[in-house]
């Protein structure tokens, strides 16, 4: 009788195989149920070297060179440098900077403007004279003569003056003249002429209480509150481009101090290595890993250096008068210390205060005023022209007789000197000899003229109902646009401080992390020194502690960053910085 032994771990291994072979088969086979084959990919097609029309260029380049160019900033005395405060610097901008220059020059202009507009109402002087001989055909029945000739000497003078607030025009003429003539009819030879005027026109709808002349000086002193609006909003903008390139220039030479300090620690730690390879700690090829390091960190600092030059003409720029100053060739130097307390506020109470002082929001309500003058004017010139018109005027008149009177006609003297009618006229010639100015303040001759004049369209003035209407619609695009102002507004602010929560919390992480570092790359070096570690570790440590002493700065520069961009935001920028005085000089 045969017996068979059986073995129980070999069956159970077995059965195990045998279940994972179903198991693989099944999902193998349902795949191949589900899905189309996989083509297998043609090997010709991902050969990257079989590439054609690939050049060759610099093959096998080495660079020999070892030496490093000098390590300086280009136009820039290392040895003379400025110490500068933030207040300093944005004294220096608000001075110097030539936006603000221009803003200050629009400013004057404006005032200019107002200056002109208020000229129309300025009272006019105005006068004439002028020496006018003539000779004209003689076409009277009454002499003679085939000609005439008539010599005129007029001096005129008159002065035309205003009541903005009515409309009413006023004014007065002083008329005088000498006339000469060889005319025999003429009783007066030189003849004197002397008069005095005076009118008055007074709007009674349009024009009367609002005119093109007066929306002009309202407009221009909308203006000048405008452009000092926009000077103002210059300024915050430059205040705030001060700080961040202050803060940017802060960071980037206390980075490259950092990477300075940098090179100082591998170089030490490669003479560590050495002495570790003299005591046979360590491979002689360890060596070259600490000298890439060391080479490594030497082209950070030239990095590091060219970030300082181009921060530090970034606030040169912002704060040089022009290219020629002497501030170009020194160093800049920050002095402001970098801790900043971050404000302490809410969203709502931020909102309120951009709200308040943005520029733009000003703008905006400068602009609506404006709108409202466009509307008053057109509102009043859709008005009937109904102007009331008076005036009043005296003359005189004087001279000598004319020596060459000899009328073709018989007169009363000539006829009967003793008649009642030659008296009279001897009387009346009395009267015309002499000063003319006699007869003037006499007020022998007076004229009284007062009346209504019209101008009136018919059915409607249409250019100013069409031009009220476009001023409307102008209304409303202007409250749209202060919508659309507001919620930017609201964005910025928002931003604003999340980004300082950010910056605080990235502070926070910054300061740890360097922290942290600082422990972990002296722990490596203790741990290579008792060989339980190896130089890779070490500079890998050792690079981190570098990038974290830098980040924490930033962290920091950062967060003044992020403070300035609020008081930007909230335009706080001028009081927070105590400018507004200064602008105001």
């Amino acid at each position: 009788m045969i017996r068979t032994s059986f073995d129980p771990g070999i069956g159970f291994m077995k059965g195990r195989f045998y279940i994972i072979f179903i198991a693989v088969f099944f999902v193998l086979g349902t795949q191949a149920l589900g899905q189309s084959p996989t083509p297998t990919p043609d090997a010709q097609n991902v050969k990257t070297e079989d590439i054609k029309g690939v050049p060759t260029v610099a093959t096998d380049y080495r660079s020999d060179d070892r030496s490093f160019p000098d390590l300086g900033r280009v136009g820039v005395d290392m040895t003379q440098q400025k110490t500068l405060t933030i207040r300093d610097a944005i004294e220096l901008a608000l001075d110097n900077n030539r936006d603000i220059e221009v803003t200050r020059k629009n400013e004057r202009i404006a005032e200019y403007d107002l200056d002109a507009a208020r000229g129309i109402y300025q009272p006019r002087f105005t006068a004439q004279t002028y020496y006018d001989r003539s000779t004209v055909p003689n076409v009277s029945i009454f002499t003679s003569n085939q000609k005439n000739t008539q010599g005129s000497l007029v001096a005129n003078t008159g002065l035309q003056a205003y009541v903005p607030k009515f409309g009413t025009v006023y004014g007065g003429t002083f008329n005088n003249s000498r006339v000469t003539t060889d005319n025999p009819i003429s009783v007066l030879s030189p003849q004197l002429n002397a008069s005095l005027g005076f009118n008055v026109l007074q709007p009674l709808f349009r024009g009367r209480k609002f005119d093109l002349a007066r929306r002009n000086i309202e407009i221009a002193k909308r203006n000048i509150s405008l452009t000092d609006t926009q000077f103002r909003q210059r300024s915050i903008e430059t205040v705030a481009s001060v700080q961040k390139a202050y803060w940017d220039l802060t960071y980037a030479l206390r980075n490259l101090q950092v990477q300075r300090d940098a090179v100082r620690d591998a170089k030490a730690q490669l003479e560590h290595n050495r002495r570790l390879v003299d005591e046979g700690q360590l491979a002689p090829i360890d060596i070259v890993a600490a000298e890439t390091q060391v080479a490594n960190f030497e082209q950070a600092v030239y990095d590091a250096l060219n970030t300082v030059n181009l921060a530090e003409n970034v606030l040169k720029n912002l704060i040089s008068p022009n290219r020629n100053d002497v501030l170009w060739g020194q160093a800049i130097v920050p002095v402001e210390p970098v801790e900043i307390a971050p404000p302490v506020t809410t969203l709502g109470e931020a909102m309120n205060t951009a709200i308040e002082n943005r520029p733009e929001l000003e703008i905006n309500r400068a602009q609506k005023d404006i709108n409202l003058l466009d509307q008053r004017l057109y509102r009043d010139l859709k008005k009937p022209q109904i102007d009331f018109v008076a005036s009043y005027s005296t003359s005189g008149i004087g001279g000598d007789p004319n020596r060459n009177f000899s009328p073709n006609f018989p007169t009363p003297c000539a006829t009967d000197p003793t008649s009642p009618a030659c008296v009279q006229q001897l009387k009346n010639l009395a009267l015309l000899t002499g000063n003319p100015y006699s007869g003037l303040i006499a007020n022998r001759y007076p004229v009284f003229r007062f009346g209504i004049n019209f101008n009136l369209p018919l059915w409607g003035d249409k250019t100013a109902a069409a031009q009220l209407g476009h001023a409307k619609v102008e209304a409303e695009k202007l409250e749209i646009q202060r919508e659309q102002i507001e919620q930017g507004v609201q964005v910025e602010v928002r931003n604003a401080l999340q980004s300082i929560r950010t910056a605080e919390a990235r502070l926070r992480a910054a300061s740890v992390a360097r922290e942290n570092t600082a422990k972990q790359y002296e722990s490596e070096q203790r741990k290579l020194d008792e060989g339980q570690s190896d130089v890779y570790k070490v500079l890998e440590r050792q690079t981190a502690l570098t990038a974290a002493r830098s980040m924490e700065l930033r962290a920091r520069t950062e967060l003044n960053k992020a403070i300035a961009e609020l008081q930007r935001a909230t335009g706080n920028s001028l009081k927070a910085n105590d400018i507004e005085t200064k602008l105001k000089k």
